[in-house]
């Protein structure tokens, strides 16, 4: 069984930064890719980044990049994501997700296994 859970997310003003934190457990981490979503009100999931389970290997969604950074601590379960320059329309609740592959994926239907989410809020 596995199981992810998210921590970090929260409100914040418009240019701060936040991290989120996705611990897992119940199969192992190595060897597997992992990825963030998010969903606003009303709006479909969106793929926010991804990593290979080396590490090596990143994709960011076209709204994040060049702002968000995803990172992974193998020995310790967990992988993060750092926002920087955060909007308004970053609000949404963020999804932490579990692929079967090895390299990172963009596509949802890539990752089997998805956390509860933790809601981030921008907002003055």
């Amino acid at each position: 069984q596995v199981q992810l859970v998210e921590s970090g997310g929260g409100l914040v003003q418009p240019g701060d930064s936040l991290t989120l934190a996705c611990a897992a457990s119940g199969r192992s981490f190595i060897g597997i890719a992992m990825g963030w979503f998010r969903q606003a009100p009303g709006k479909a999931r969106e793929f926010v980044a991804s990593i290979s389970s080396s590490g090596g290997g990143t994709y960011y969604g076209d709204s994040v990049k060049g702002r968000f950074v995803i990172a992974r601590d193998n020995a310790k379960s967990t992988v993060y994501l750092q926002m920087n320059s955060l909007k308004s329309e970053d609000t949404a609740v963020y999804y932490c997700a579990r692929s079967s592959y090895s390299s990172a994926r963009t596509s949802a239907a890539d990752y089997y296994y998805w956390g509860q989410g933790t809601q981030v809020i921008v907002s003055s």
